[in-house]
């Protein structure tokens, strides 16, 4: 006999989870990485000097490099865009507005700051990006009821 209504074979039991996939497994710590790559590569794009234009070979690593930076900046900007938007809606609920009245204004910007960033070089954006993610930081970590220090890889 079965011991319970999950050991009844044909019997759909409704299971309750906050998101798709039911680990719990929520930090900020993923899109501070990305968002720190993100900055990292925009500083790198901004103070890679051009070479003289008439040396091919000069030029030609400066495109392959500056490409480079791009890509991965672009690529970690839409990381960190995801990481954001998970915690956002999988993580906060209704409640957490009364504790976090800017919740949602806090990661409507962030998220616009992580398009802003594939778009542009933008060193005052990367920042703000940086910014926006600490104060994200903080508001996850309270929500959580711990105290958890704002420590950057880089």
């Amino acid at each position: 006999m079965p011991n319970s209504e999950s050991d009844q074979p044909g019997l759909i039991v409704e299971a309750y989870a906050h998101c798709d996939g039911p680990c719990g497994v929520y930090d900020p710590a993923s899109a501070r990485v990305a968002g720190e790559a993100v900055q990292s590569m925009t500083n790198k794009m901004l103070h890679l000097e051009c070479p003289d234009t008439s040396d091919a070979a000069a030029m030609a690593g400066y495109l392959n490099t500056m490409s480079r930076y791009a890509a991965v900046k672009e690529e970690e900007a839409q990381k960190c865009k995801k990481e954001l938007l998970v915690l956002w809606t999988d993580f906060f609920k209704p409640n957490h507005i009364e504790s976090f009245p800017d919740l949602h204004e806090t990661f409507w910007n962030a998220a616009k700051l992580c398009s802003a960033c594939k778009v542009e070089v933008s060193a005052t954006h990367a920042q703000e990006l940086m910014d926006a993610i600490e104060a994200i930081h903080h508001m996850f970590w309270q929500a959580k009821g711990r105290e958890v220090p704002w420590i950057r890889a880089s």
